[in-house]
């Protein structure tokens, strides 16, 4: 009795070979940024000392070449990626100050920056961290500053409203922002209490210590100088 193998004709015959998946080749555009997305997660997670140029290209699946021809090497990627951070920030602040009253510019300034630090943790990490390397567009503490420029305008026009010496504004702005860039980094770990209550806490300080200050504060200890 004859058994009769079944053939299936739409298999490769054995003197073919398999054909390729071609894979897309992504233009100079995407690759950069592909690699800036790369080193941001690598430098939030690691910093930018236990972050190579070796990881990144492999994480990438390129060769070392192809960073250094994109950025020049770990330095450059780091500095733009830190460039990119500060710019996000800082035109966050910035754009979020739309309201009229004094207090709720304060509230919007503090929701935007929790709001980054919400939505860009790993940005915020990167800013955070002592930079190891100079920076063309500064620190975190003159992206802070350039922050309190923002506010300073805002309490200048309070403190001259209320009788205060508007030369005191920059001082005061720069404590304000201080306190919620710090809170920021606590929260940052513990997320708790929530976004808002923390923001409305952050304006409670301030504005109620705003509301309640001496026109010449003096010190009620021994020290005077």
């Amino acid at each position: 009795m004859m058994v009769r193998v079944a053939t299936d004709s739409s298999s490769t015959p054995s003197n073919e070979k398999p054909r390729r998946t071609r894979r897309t080749r992504m233009t100079g555009a995407e690759r950069r940024q592909q690699l800036l997305e790369i080193g941001r997660t690598l430098f939030a997670d690691k910093g930018f000392e236990g972050t190579s140029v070796e990881e990144i290209a492999a994480r990438a699946g390129v060769s070392k070449p192809v960073v250094y021809e994109h950025f020049g090497g770990k330095e450059g990627l780091y500095a733009v990626v830190v460039d990119r951070e500060m710019r996000r920030l800082l035109d966050m602040v910035t754009g979020s100050l739309t309201a009229g009253h004094p207090r709720e510019l304060c509230e919007q300034a503090a929701f935007a920056l929790l709001d980054y630090i919400e939505e860009y943790t790993d940005g915020f990490r990167i800013l955070v961290r002592d930079s190891p390397i100079p920076q063309s567009t500064g620190s975190f503490a003159s992206l802070i500053s350039d922050i309190a420029t923002q506010v300073e305008d805002i309490l200048g026009r309070e403190f001259k409203s209320r009788g205060f010496d508007p030369k005191l504004a920059p001082l005061y702005a720069q404590a304000l922002v201080g306190m919620v860039a710090l809170t920021g980094q606590w929260w940052l770990d513990v997320r708790k209490p929530k976004k808002a209550e923390v923001a409305a806490h952050l304006v409670n300080l301030a504005w109620h210590g705003l509301d309640g200050l001496e026109q010449k504060p003096r010190l009620i200890g021994h020290r005077k100088n």
